[in-house]
């Protein structure tokens, strides 16, 4: 692991370094910011997932988590949203390729030799965060922006013994429901759209749900609702009468002065679960 650079911030350190991935093939670059309650003992972490186009850094540096993360005593990482460099598959639009990873394990060419985002958030990076940074593996949760929510979502309702406590901004909700969603995964998971549903949230939510309290917002003023389909994952959290608070924010819009917003909440509700584990 190589460290790229560390800064002081709000009493602890924001730090961003790289590794040589396995899973995905090349070197990827990740953000950890650790509080001040770091420097006397591990501290709860929670992930942060990115959005369609990012890197590590947008919500690192436009989120505004840093100060809330300092004040509630909780880690914050901040991955990559896909693998990148010289001979990783790319396509021109800005939705599929890199940038867009999606969060699943890519079986079809040319994707499968490094798209195993799936793999990279819930093993390899992990593995790596742990050996290296005072954190409590047992006091993790799980938040996410547009496609880092769809992410955030699914890996914790698929591992729900992990990921404590989960939320999510503006989720895409029913990807296999959706252009922002079936035109990616019949690229990375085939022609099947049995293999999309355990990247569906709303289909997951209809079907296991998560063991906790789930935290949503949405943006009513969303340029993209129609892509997002929160409607889907609302009508499944209804039907699972899932423990669930699911806010339509009027005049927001999918931009991250939407997510600095409501920030405090969001790092609240896991700050809440994971110190009471």
């Amino acid at each position: 692991m190589k460290t790229l650079s560390e800064n002081a911030c709000f009493g602890g350190t924001q730090g961003v370094y790289s590794h040589a991935s396995e899973a995905c093939n090349c070197e990827m670059t990740f953000a950890v910011y650790l509080p001040p309650q770091a420097k006397e003992g591990p501290v709860p972490v929670l992930w942060y997932l990115s959005g369609l186009t990012c890197t590590h850094e947008n919500a690192m540096i436009k989120a505004g988590a840093q100060a809330w993360a300092a004040e509630a005593g909780i880690a914050l990482v901040f991955p990559d949203t896909s693998p990148r460099g010289e001979g990783v598959a790319d396509d021109e639009a800005y939705d599929l390729g890199q940038g867009a990873g999606f969060y699943v394990d890519a079986t079809e060419t040319p994707w499968a030799p490094h798209f195993q985002m799936w793999r990279y958030i819930t093993d390899e990076l992990p593995k790596l965060l742990f050996r290296n940074f005072d954190l409590l593996e047992e006091a993790q949760g799980i938040t996410g922006h547009s496609m880092g929510g769809h992410g955030a979502l699914t890996i914790a309702m698929t591992y729900p013994e992990r990921y404590k406590s989960v939320s999510a901004f503006a989720p895409i909700a029913n990807p296999s429901g959706s252009d922002w969603g079936q035109k990616q995964l019949r690229a990375y998971l085939g022609e099947d759209p049995a293999r999309w549903q355990r990247h569906d949230a709303s289909i997951l939510m209809a079907d296991r749900g998560f063991p906790g309290h789930v935290l949503i917002d949405q943006g009513a003023d969303d340029q993209f609702l129609d892509l997002l389909k929160p409607e889907a994952l609302a009508d499944a959290i209804a039907r699972r009468r899932q423990p669930a608070t699911f806010r339509m924010q009027a005049g927001y819009d999918h931009s991250y002065f939407f997510v600095a917003t409501f920030m405090e909440d969001h790092i609240s509700h896991h700050a809440d679960i994971l110190h009471g584990l």
